[in-house]
Order: structure tokens, then sequence, then C-alpha cells
């Protein structure tokens, strides 16, 4: 006697809930240009990396002689796999299965994969393509009663976030719950035309907002990419793919490990000739700030974050002599790079990030200050600057600033933490002050221009007096700016420093004593 046949039972009933919703469901996917959950994981791990945990849960039906009549899947699948030889956490929503919707899956899997992810210290990546988290009325009727809502797994949720690495991808309509879980996220990403996000579908909508709106109108990427609400945005889902392992790969596997370094494939010492006139030296000419990005940092290494909104601010990964950093920088055709609301929002959640994972930054300023103006004002620029502010006075990372070109007022004065150490270097095209003589000479001579009898002419010898006094080279004779550099330096600069950044950040691994929040 044996028990093979439990264990070719056991195999029967794992091969069954392979099937998901039924091969007639599964047609529906693909023909709606999606794949499903088990192609999506597959896609994205390792070959054969992949071990599902809870394959056998579902629903059983069974006849009269107690034998096995039906089985249907829970509509979750999530296990353990390995992205690039790294341990992760997997997990995805099984549209064929009464299109994901949490009423249909099995309670407390879902939670289990984020505890699997939280207590194992390793990163965990949410495949969402399901809806809300306590199922339709019409599950409310066939249980005969409501309740008060509750999100179960919530404080895992939250607390993972200040340990391991959170990535969710919305792979198709996302609402509710699906939503939530989409964004509370350290970084986020959907597909352009087959994903949509919102907190309630075009029906809910419809009933309580009056308002009649199709599913890409109501959350579809060009929406939810130019607001921040997802931070990334794929073509398709095999892009959606890359783009994940691409993210993950400059993260630690948890907040108590460095992230590792990739071999390094570029010159430390390379000088490209190319920075030495990449600012105009006419100040109202805007430059293209990613070119210089990529003159520095290791080549194709730059990985940029939220592309789609808050576009004077320039934020990512990059590599440096193969050791990863976070990156940010000011894009001058975007409100001459001055900073907004939004670019606020941005800077602060990326260098929270940066802070939670002990990536050191580096910032390359041309900060012309906040935006002004009654669009500013209305969007409350100043609170949410003051709160990217805090952020860079928190961060207890390695930090170094390169000032590119402009450093002016309250915004300029956030480039760095400046009652500590303050690691700068400036190129000879730096430009700073309380405010830019362009306006400041109003505002400080009104009076003398008003009475002035030629004040285009008074204006003039105002700009070519004050003009000699921001020369950034009486600055540094001040010692108000430590380094002056040829830009050709800056790479080997900071490949030295990232050596040394990385030495000191060894020390302060861990959990920060402030959460990270989405």
């Amino acid at each position: 006697m044996t028990w093979e046949p439990e264990v070719l039972e056991i195999q029967r009933r794992i091969e069954l809930a392979k099937e998901m919703g039924g091969a007639d469901n599964v047609v529906r996917q693909h023909d709606g240009g999606k794949l499903t959950v088990r192609e999506r994981i597959a896609g994205l791990v390792d070959p054969g990396t992949f071990a599902e945990t809870g394959a056998l849960a579902g629903k059983a039906e069974y006849d009269e002689q107690g034998n096995l009549a039906a089985f249907r899947p829970a509509n979750f699948v999530a296990g353990f796999a390995k992205i690039d030889g790294r341990r992760v956490v997997v997990g995805g929503d099984d549209f064929t299965v009464r299109g994901g919707a949490a009423d249909a899956s099995i309670g407390g899997k879902q939670v289990y994969a984020e505890k699997m992810a939280r207590e194992l210290r390793m990163p965990i990546i949410r495949l969402v393509d399901g809806t809300g988290g306590g199922g339709s009325v019409r599950t409310q009727g066939n249980q005969g009663h409501t309740y008060i809502p509750a999100n179960p797994g919530w404080d895992t949720i939250v607390e993972m976030m200040s340990e391991v690495p959170v990535i969710a991808a919305a792979m198709g309509s996302v609402a509710g719950l699906g939503a939530a879980r989409v964004v509370t996220a350290h970084w986020s990403i959907m597909v352009k035309d087959t994903s949509q996000v919102f907190v309630a579908g075009p029906p809910v909508v419809a009933a309580g907002m009056n308002e009649t709106v199709t599913k890409e109108d109501l959350g579809g990427w060009e929406i939810h990419y130019r607001n921040g609400v997802v931070d990334n945005l794929a073509e398709t889902e095999e892009d959606a793919f890359r783009q994940i392992r691409q993210f993950l790969s400059y993260l630690p596997s948890n907040v108590w490990e460095q992230p590792a370094r990739a071999a390094p494939t570029d010159d430390p010492n390379r000088r490209e000739e190319s920075l030495l006139s990449a600012v105009p030296k006419n100040r109202r000419r805007p430059y293209k700030v990613r070119q210089i990005l990529g003159a520095v940092l290791d080549t194709d290494s730059f990985f940029e974050i939220g592309a789609g909104w808050g576009q004077s601010l320039v934020a990512g990964f990059g590599r440096l002599d193969g050791f990863p950093v976070g990156v940010i920088a000011n894009d001058p055709y975007f409100y001459g790079g001055g900073l907004t609301a939004d670019g606020s929002e941005k800077m602060a959640r990326f260098i929270d990030l940066c802070d939670t994972f002990h990536l050191p930054c580096v910032n390359f300023l041309d900060q012309p200050g906040f935006v002004i103006g009654t669009w500013g004002e209305k969007a409350a620029t100043i609170r949410k600057g003051a709160s990217a502010m805090t952020a860079v006075f928190q961060a207890t990372v390695p930090w170094v600033t390169i000032v590119v070109r402009r450093a002016y007022g309250v915004a300029g004065a956030a480039h760095a933490n400046t009652a500590k150490l303050n690691l700068r270097y400036a190129w000879p095209s730096a430009d700073w002050g309380s405010l830019p003589l362009e306006g400041g000479i109003e505002a400080a001579f009104k009076r003398d221009l008003a009475n002035s009898p030629d004040p285009d002419a008074l204006r003039a010898e105002l700009m070519e007096r004050l003009g000699a006094v921001r020369a950034p080279i009486r600055t540094a004779h001040a010692f108000g700016i430590e380094h002056m550099i040829d830009p050709r330096e800056t790479r080997p600069i900071l490949c030295e420093w990232v050596h040394q950044a990385y030495a000191i950040a060894a020390h302060s691994l861990g959990k920060k004593s402030r959460g990270f929040r989405p």
C-alpha cells in the first residue's frame, strides 16, 4: 500500500486549477489583448522558477458518492519565483474567474502573499486585474447581510512599505480595492489602452454621479499617467514586465541590505566633451537635461520614474561605476525647471523611496524657484513644496549636488540638507541668489525706476553692475561654494564619491524612523 493514488489526485486537481476559468474565458482574455495570470507570471520571472502557494485553493463540488464533480480555482495566483536570480513573491489576479472579483477568491490568499514577502524579507510584485474587496451586491444578497468595510491585511501592507520593495502593475480594469493595491506601492505601472484604474467603474459612476463615461475616459492612461496615480506607462504587457525587472534591479531585497552593484561596464574616468557646451551661455535658453544625465551616469543606466507628470522635475535611478543611485534634475523645458506643486509631490515621494532603501542621491540642480503666479498659488505650490523640502532634510542617505545652473529662492535652498556637510560641485554656468536679477531689480529698485527719466537706461546700468556680482567665482572666493569644476570632471568625481557613499550607507541599514507613504 502506498499514497500514490492520493498523490495522483493532488496532481490532477492542480492541473484542473491551471485551467483557470475554462477555455472560453481564456479565449475571451486573449481576444481582449491580455495575457492570463499564469502567462503573465511566466513572462515576468526567470523560466522555471515559479513555485506556487495555495495551488489547490478553490471551490470544489462533489457528487453523492463523494467524487469531485466540479472545481473552480481561486482567482488569485501567488508564489515564490526568481527575477534575475533573486527570490521574490509574485501574485496576480485571474480575470478568467469571475473577472478577478475579490468575492471569487479564497479568503486570506492575497494577504498570505503579502505576509510571505514581509516576513521573508523579499520584494513583492502585484499583477492586479481585479476589483473591490468585499464582493458585489449579489454576494451580499446571497449572504443575507452586509458589513462595515475593512481591508484585511492592510496593516501588513502598510508596514511592508517601509521594509521591502513593493511593485504593482495594473493589468486590466482595476477598481476599488484593486486600485488601492496598485497605488499602495513604491512603484506602479499600467499598460497603454488595456489598463484602467478607478475608484469605481462606469456603472457606479453613472448611478452615483449621473456621469456617463467609458472605462478609458474614466481611468485610462491619459489620466493616470499624467496625474501621477501610476509612475510609468508600458506599451505592452511584455514591456511592463521588462520595466518591472529593470526597476527592481536598482533596489535591495529589503531595507536591511544594500542595493547590489552591477558589473561595471563604463569607464569611471570618462570625460564627455559635450558637457562643456551642454548649458547655453544665454540664460534664457533651455537645454536637454537627459543628455547631461546620459553623459555623466553609466551608459544607458538611467531609468526614469514618473515622466508623465510633474515634468519640470526629472527623477529616476541610474548607476555610477555600477552602483545604483537616485537621480533628480530640473528640466528647463517645463516652467524653466521651476518647482510646481506636482513636481514637489514627485520629488518628495522619490526622495522618500531612495531614503527608504538607502540609495545615495545625486541632484543635478537648475532650480529657478517655485512656480509663481495665480496658477501656482491655486495649486498650493508652497504647501507641497514645503513637503518636498522636508523630505530633503529628513533624508539620511549620502547626497551630492551638481549645480548645473540656477539656485534661487526657497526652492533653490532645498537643494540639499544645508545644515549638514552639503557636498556641492558647481559648473561655471552656475547662477544663484535670493532672486534672479531680471525680477529682483524690478522689486528692489521699483521707486528708482519709477522716478528715473530714463528707466530703461537705469535698468541696463543696474543689470551690468549687479550682473558682475552674480559671477559664481565671486561666491567661491567667499567660500559660498566649495568646488567650482570643469563639467567634464563631473563623472570621475561622482564615480569616486559613490564608493565612499556606499561605505557610509552600510552603517545605517534598516528601517527608517518614519514610515513610507505611498
